[in-house]
Order: C-alpha cells, then structure tokens, then sequence
C-alpha cells in the first residue's frame, strides 16, 4: 500500500512563498495522477494543482501564476511551490493519487494527513 507524507506546511505572510513536499513510499508507475488538495472547516475539499505521468499539470484559477506543481521522479516527491500567498490560501493541504491521467476525473484513493498553511494579511 503506497503511503504519502506531506510536509512544509507553515505561517507565512501575505505575498510570501512555501513549498510543500509529498513523500511517497514506493516508486510511482504506469499511469497516475498526482494532485494538491485543499481544505478550510466547514467546506468542501478543493483541488489546487495536479500532474499526471506524462507531466502535465493543471490548476485551480484561484493559483494560476502563483503556484506550482512539480515531480521528481528520482526523489519520489511532489512539489508544491507556492508564492505570493494570500489570506484566502489558508488551508490544510493534502496531496493524493490516483491512477489515470485525466487528474480532474475520477476519485483520488490515496490521500496523505495533511499539513496546515496558514497566511496572515
């Protein structure tokens, strides 16, 4: 069972930078989507970034130009650099997989604990 480890998560300032990590434990392979997810209390979980296996990436509007989702490969670790942080970016994120490539389809099965961002203005 692949396991994923998020860390990064931090207090920052508005217009500052993050970056999170995402371990995880076993070489990924074949066709998969890798994605950034994020949560406020009380609502629903929104889907930031994403990159399948071929390296395509997608995002959220909120984050075009301020984020970005990266992999690499040797290291086994999802990226996600954040800059120009707003307040409305205060989440807990969490990072998921899985297989396919259309990464806004389909239901994610393997979901990190998550770690919290929090940005003040």
């Amino acid at each position: 069972q692949v396991q994923l480890v998020e860390s990064g998560g931090d207090s920052a300032q508005s217009g500052g930078s993050l970056r999170l990590s995402c371990v995880a434990s076993v070489l990924m392979y074949g066709t998969s989507c890798l994605a950034w997810f994020r949560q406020v209390p009380g609502k629903g979980r929104e889907q930031v970034a994403s990159i399948n296996s071929g390296k395509t990436t997608d995002y959220t509007n909120s984050v075009k130009g301020r984020f970005t989702i990266s992999h690499d490969n040797a290291k086994n670790t999802l990226y996600l650099q954040m800059n120009s942080l707003k307040a409305e970016d205060t989440a807990m994120y969490y990072c998921a997989l899985k297989r396919g490539t259309v990464c806004s389809l389909g239901a994610y099965v393997i979901w990190g604990q998550g770690t919290q961002v929090t940005v003040s203005s």
